[in-house]
């Protein structure tokens, strides 16, 4: 007689080790992470701030700026400036604006006033960022400025200074003077930009328009 065939009962399978949590990050480790994922935001961001850049301080050929970048740009130092009537003024005070800046005599003469009228008209053209700047009239003798540009052109600033002080803050190219240009300062306090007194204005105020613009501070 034939014995039946034994067969085997399936072997139930070994249950697996319940897997453990995965270390956490060591401080050094987040900080690795947060770098890394900076640099790759950076990374991503370079192509637009590049252009941003090239479009509105860097303009290819074709397309150049009117007025002179001053480079490397410089803060304004503590100069020693007054009032007409002697009251000391500090031009930090002027921080959070841009500042369109000439240098004369107190004594005003036509090429003195048609500056005047260059800086007023330029703050005037700007429309909804007139706010934005102030202009100012740096004196460098002890004549007082003539009533009539107070009350024609108010609103500007008029401080005297000692003229030796800026010579090292103010560039001019050889066989020019200091007022021969018109100085554009940022709302940081670096002076950044000059323009011929004598300009177009229309150039000028493009220049001005673009940096408006582009600058969300001031």
């Amino acid at each position: 007689m034939t014995k039946p065939l034994m067969t085997s009962s399936p072997m139930t399978p070994a249950p697996l080790p319940a897997a453990s949590p995965p270390p956490a990050p060591t401080p050094a480790q987040r900080r690795s992470q947060r770098l890394k994922l900076m640099a790759i935001l950076l990374v991503c961001a370079a192509p637009v701030i590049a252009s941003y850049l090239a479009y509105y301080v860097m303009p290819p050929l074709g397309r150049t700026n009117f007025g002179d970048l001053i480079e490397p740009q410089r803060p304004i130092p503590d100069l020693r400036l007054s009032t007409p009537d002697g009251a000391a003024f500090k031009f930090a005070s002027l921080r959070g604006r841009w500042v369109l800046l000439q240098f004369d005599r107190g004594q005003c003469d036509p090429a003195c006033v048609d500056k005047l009228y260059a800086l007023r008209q330029q703050r005037t053209m700007t429309g909804k960022d007139r706010e934005r700047i102030e202009r100012v009239w740096l004196i460098g003798d002890a004549a007082a400025p003539p009533d009539v540009l107070a009350s024609d052109y108010a609103g500007t600033i008029a401080l005297r200074v000692d003229p030796a002080e800026l010579g090292a803050v103010f560039p001019v190219e050889a066989g020019r003077r200091l007022q021969d240009y018109l100085y554009v300062i940022d709302p940081l306090g670096n002076l950044m930009m000059r323009f011929p007194a004598t300009g177009e204005p229309a150039r000028i105020r493009k220049d001005l328009g673009r940096l408006l613009k582009a600058s969300r501070v001031g």
